[in-house]
């Protein structure tokens, strides 16, 4: 055999084991899980409600093409967009477009929206005063921390008097600097979203999301007063920029389209605002 032989043959031989190895890495049956056309899906989510809306909604129809989802729950509004990046979760459903543009740029992400689904809106909740007339000067009002929910809670305490609000703040960059009046004095208190909940022991008031309102047992029907969303501000499902085109990304935004997405969200989800394309379908 001459050497050039050998070194082809010796070629032809790893060539067939890596094959070999290929195909029997897969079951038996089953097509190799190429990027964007995967079956197992993790879903990062925070506390509240879109875990169930996810179950109730979503899998369900999902899972009739042969998908299977592990919800990842996480504590904060920093870890899921990181885990998604990383690689550690497929998707995620926590977020708003403000938000997660703010954040992709801010840490660098290749981060797409695909879809926005039915919301629950920041609402504000009464804490030691229980009616916004009783509210005395150098009150306390807890609301979110971040630039972009922070400036929705502004606006809602403008909505009830308390508060002018500078008319041209920019949601990327707002801050309690964007107060043009507050006569009362009041001392805001901007808190991470997941605590604004118990804050009520202590506050007159206070701002929360809805998802961490739902969470933690509160009834929006009983808020103050409740936001109206922008079509921006409502929830959307995010995944990697790489795969907005894949094969389970589109799954997932004809789920959501279709009539039995819409007819569990009527029945089980109701007061939550819906996106305009919602209506549109119909």
């Amino acid at each position: 055999m001459y050497f050039g032989d050998f070194i082809m043959s010796k070629k032809i031989i790893i060539a067939s084991i890596i094959a070999f190895a290929f195909l029997f890495g897969c079951k038996k049956g089953e097509a190799p899980n190429l990027p964007g056309d995967r079956k197992n899906l993790k879903i990062g989510i925070c506390p509240g409600p879109y875990g169930d809306l996810l179950k109730k909604a979503v899998f369900p129809i999902l899972e009739k093409k042969g998908y299977r989802f592990e919800i990842v729950q996480f504590s904060d509004y920093i870890q899921p967009n990181l885990a998604l990046a990383s690689g550690d979760i497929d998707a995620n459903l926590f977020q708003h477009v403000p938000y997660l543009k703010k954040f992709s740029a801010d840490k660098g992400l290749k981060l797409a929206a695909i879809i926005n689904v039915p919301t629950a809106p920041m609402s504000v909740f009464a804490g030691k005063t229980k009616h916004p007339k009783d509210l005395k000067d150098d009150g306390s009002i807890a609301l979110p921390n971040d630039p972009t929910n922070q400036l929705r809670a502004l606006k809602l305490f403008q909505e009830l008097g308390f508060i002018k609000v500078n008319p041209e703040a920019n949601p990327a960059k707002a801050s309690l600097k964007d107060i043009a009046e507050n006569k009362k004095r009041i001392k805001f208190l901007p808190l991470e979203a997941a605590q604004l909940p118990r804050s009520l022991e202590s506050a007159d008031f206070a701002a929360i999301n809805g998802n961490f309102a739902i969470a933690s047992g509160l009834d929006l029907t009983k808020a103050v007063i409740l936001e109206t969303l922008a079509e921006e501000h409502k929830n959307i499902i995010v995944v990697r920029d790489s795969e907005k085109d894949s094969v389970f990304a589109k799954d997932i935004v004809e789920a959501i389209k279709s009539s039995e997405f819409a007819a569990v969200i009527d029945k089980d989800f109701k007061g939550f605002q819906k996106p305009e394309w919602f209506g549109q379908k119909k």
